[in-house]
């Protein structure tokens, strides 16, 4: 199996897939044209990109290319409906970076609430000013806020809580019971979450839903002089909202995300509220530690080992969670070659599309049962022309879905 890595990746992964049996070519900063040429000149089945953008063009250079890992959380970075109409799965390694983020999520709130970089600016500007760095709020007894609780989410809950922090959390998907089990309460809403914390963090994967989620009514919601901390994606923030809130209620921001940033590791930086008073920013690396790096490359190299011996992807986020199918055709039958060719040849005389078929074959290999998912009912015609069709077919059922 044929390998590209498109990104900066540790040898430890790189190792892994060669370990594997994998042809890898490792080149990193491959982008747009170059990326898909790289793909057609060679025949990689699988490409590996962390930052990498990969869209339908590239993909249509790739005719051999049949599964994408994002190395990291998220897939805002690929053509993901691209790829499910080419029938390329995309896959990525969710959890792996989450105690990294949440560490630099809490760096950041404690550099806020002790103004750590203003302090160090001073002291090398040659400035002592006891006086007016000896007013920290403090952070035990306060409210905490996470908006997102998934992997990242719950580890920053779990430092609040250490903290001696009352922790709220909030999300889609989130219940009661599941935050009272992480020590946590759950927020009705995103505003009665900005209401009662007095800091905010934020991990929100980046969907339609919540691109510029966190708009004017969270922020209004928000208490004067609050920190809001995001390490998510910076699209999931509006940022007019975020920036009139610095100015006008004194929210302090934490920001490792921008809505604004250079496309590359390097480059100028443009976005304003990085450079507001009372922000205190990073170079979106909140998941560059050692320890996720290397967790990221071994489940890079678990997902293309799972795929290159069974096909299955872990982690796949474009497989459709419930096929458009609505009959179920079992076919018991004698493990002989031609039997499900005769099978699928029946459907299609009868203009039947097969969805999803998996076949079991039985101990011994001398029998199997097909389990064959139909989008429409066949006729006790065809149904037929299956069973007396082929005399190793030992019985067929037919179900609705």
């Amino acid at each position: 199996m044929r390998v590209l890595v498109a990104d900066k990746f540790e040898e430890t992964g790189l190792g892994g897939l060669r370990s594997l049996g994998c042809e890898v070519y490792y080149e990193p900063g491959l982008e747009g044209e170059s990326l898909g040429w790289r793909l057609r000149d060679t025949g990689a089945e699988v490409l590996v990109v962390r930052s990498t953008r990969v869209t339908a063009a590239e993909m249509d250079q790739g005719k051999s290319l049949s599964l994408i890992v994002r190395a990291g959380a998220g897939v805002n970075t690929i053509d993901v409906a691209g790829a499910s109409a080419r029938a390329i799965s995309v896959s990525n390694c969710p959890g792996k970076n989450a105690v990294a983020v949440a560490e630099l999520a809490w760096g950041l709130i404690l550099a806020l609430d002790r103004r750590i970089p203003d302090q160090t600016a001073d002291l090398r500007a040659g400035l002592w000013n006891k006086s007016e760095y000896g007013k920290a709020r403090g952070l035990a007894g306060r409210t905490l806020g996470i908006a997102g609780f998934g992997a990242i989410g719950r580890e920053v809950a779990l430092r609040g809580l250490a903290f001696g922090m009352r922790v709220v959390a909030w999300s889609g998907s989130l219940t009661a019971e599941r935050a009272a089990e992480a020590g946590c309460e759950k927020a009705a809403t995103l505003s009665d979450l900005a209401a009662r914390s007095d800091v905010v963090s934020v991990h929100l994967a980046l969907t339609k839903e919540t691109r510029g989620l966190l708009g004017g009514a969270f922020f209004d919601a928000m208490r004067p002089g609050a920190i809001f901390v995001n390490t998510s994606r910076g699209e999931t923030v509006n940022a007019a909202a975020l920036k009139a809130a610095i100015s006008t209620k004194g929210v302090r921001a934490g920001l490792d995300v921008f809505d604004r940033e250079p496309s590359g590791g390097t480059g100028a930086f443009e976005d304003e509220v990085g450079r507001m008073p009372g922000v205190v920013g990073t170079h979106h690396v909140g998941a560059s530690t050692e320890q996720a790096q290397n967790a990221i490359a071994g489940e890079v190299v678990r997902i293309v080992a799972a795929y290159k011996a069974t096909g299955d992807v872990p982690n796949a986020v474009n497989l459709c969670e419930r096929s458009p199918a609505r009959w179920l055709l079992t076919v018991r039958h004698r493990d002989r070659v031609g039997v499900l060719a005769h099978v699928f040849g029946a459907l299609r005389e009868a203009g039947i599309n097969v969805q999803k078929t998996e076949n079991v074959v039985f101990d011994g290999a001398e029998a199997a049962s097909a389990r064959i998912q139909l989008d429409s009912e066949p006729t006790r015609a065809s149904l037929a022309r299956i069973s007396d069709g082929c005399r190793d077919i030992l019985s067929i059922t037919l179900n609705p879905l």
